[in-house]
């Protein structure tokens, strides 16, 4: 059986160790710095494994030795966002949480790849991917499935179709600078640029980008969950089956639409491997320069980061 680790037991993380065995992709290990929160998760869902009819093992601990051998290790410990603030205002204290957790994941499972969901995701891929010294094909960040499936419920209400048949496409950074792309999405391949008008389409666009910062405001005391963790699972999915599923996320590019050392969500082709191409779409000047405009505003956040 193949093995999933996830480090940060909260909602996000809970939640996704729940899909993921629900999918029965792999044992999940579920690990907290909290003494019994990961435990009690995990032993409660193992007791709702035999009603949902799931047969992988899910553990809780706090101790890093168990997440040997993982095939993917998730993480998601760090700071969630509260009312007023965006995802760069949690960049130095998530930072510190990042590089503890790195070092262990380099130690304990050299082989693993990293999906990174702590905020701002963008940099702390970056964070992850130099600490641990991995091969840039292991180290992806998960932003542009979450934003892509927020885009497509907004299409879906808009429109009043299935989901099933929107296909959506969000690049960019996980933040207000996100590219949804209406060229590139589409309601059974028809573009959304023939079916909605080019302001109805910004209304959509615009909240797709306050799309966690509106969830943040009506929870109140935390950040989104159920999405976030849905979108990890579709990642590992197509990883540990190796699906070859083109999906947007965020992955260091290297000339890649004239940007260089940065992680951006550009699409993406995932499988067993981890990032086994980058997929260059033939953007106009308005969505380079958007996406471009994005990237930077990462840098930025880095460079802060690292000033000595």
């Amino acid at each position: 059986m193949k093995k999933v680790s996830i480090i940060g037991a909260g909602n996000v993380g809970a939640t996704a160790a729940l899909f993921i065995a629900q999918k029965e992709l792999a044992d999940v290990v579920l690990l907290d710095i909290v003494e019994g929160i990961p435990q009690g998760k995990g032993l409660d869902m193992s007791e709702a494994s035999p009603i949902q009819r799931f047969d992988v093992k899910v553990k809780g601990t706090n101790d890093y030795a168990a997440i040997a051998d993982s095939n993917i290790v998730v993480v998601t410990a760090g700071m969630a966002r509260k009312p007023g603030m965006d995802r760069l205002d949690l960049m130095h204290k998530n930072a510190k949480v990042i590089e503890d957790v790195s070092r262990n994941i380099a130690e304990t499972c050299p082989e693993a790849i990293i999906i990174m969901i702590t905020n701002p995701v963008d940099v702390m891929t970056y964070h992850a991917w130099k600490i641990t010294g991995f091969p840039k094909k292991r180290v992806i960040g998960q932003a542009g499935v979450l934003d892509s499936a927020r885009f497509a419920t907004f299409i879906s209400m808009e429109l009043d179709v299935s989901v099933e048949d929107i296909s959506p496409m969000v690049l960019g950074g996980h933040g207000d600078e996100m590219v949804p792309l209406p060229r590139y999405t589409t309601v059974s391949g028809i573009p959304i640029t023939e079916l909605l008008s080019q302001e109805k389409i910004e209304k959509l666009i615009e909240r797709t980008r306050k799309g966690g910062a509106e969830i943040v405001g009506l929870l109140k005391t935390g950040s989104a969950f159920y999405a976030p963790g849905a979108a990890v699972a579709q990642m590992v999915e197509a990883i540990l089956n190796d699906k070859k599923r083109i999906l947007p996320c965020s992955v260091y590019l290297d000339g890649e639409y004239n940007i260089d050392d940065i992680f951006i969500g550009v699409p993406v082709k995932l499988g067993y491997k981890g990032v086994e191409d980058i997929i260059q779409v033939n953007l106009n000047s308005d969505e380079l320069s958007a996406l471009q405009n994005s990237a930077q505003i990462y840098k930025n956040g880095i460079a802060n980061l690292y000033k000595k």
